[in-house]
């Protein structure tokens, strides 16, 4: 099979997110094709996760979290959850740039509350892959 992509139920909803909104939360369990499914779709990528990378990620997380979101659009950023900061960097983003289809954000966990983080609300579309 290798990489052909099969294609899934929520492909062209996830088109349609991309063209209403400035950026998609895309979370569920391990292994359910979230970042496959992204893939398909995205223009770049971060995976937050790559054992070679997460080290410089992280401190580009802490430094300048904004390094992380450049790239070609959409952008996807997979367990951005690593660096919870990354939601507040692509919620910025989102406002300063003022247009749709910019990042597609993957967590298969969600962050310990935070109430400094801003809940993202008219910026993100939300789909789950849970059972």
């Amino acid at each position: 099979m290798g990489d052909v992509y099969l294609k899934r139920v929520i492909d062209p909803y996830l088109k349609d997110y991309l063209m209403s909104s400035s950026a998609v939360l895309i979370e569920g369990p391990k292994w359910c094709g979230k970042t496959r499914t992204a893939k398909e779709l995205s223009a770049s990528a971060v995976f937050m996760q790559d054992p070679d990378s997460r080290s410089s990620y992280l401190k580009m997380a802490d430094a300048r979290p904004s390094l992380l979101l450049e790239g070609k659009v959409p952008r996807l950023i997979d367990e951005w959850q690593i660096a919870p900061v990354i939601w507040d960097s692509v919620r910025f983003a989102v406002d300063e740039r003022g247009k749709t289809g910019q990042f597609i954000l993957i967590g298969s966990a969600v962050p310990q509350d935070d109430k400094a983080r801003h809940s993202g609300t008219g910026r993100y579309q939300g789909w789950s892959c849970a059972p």
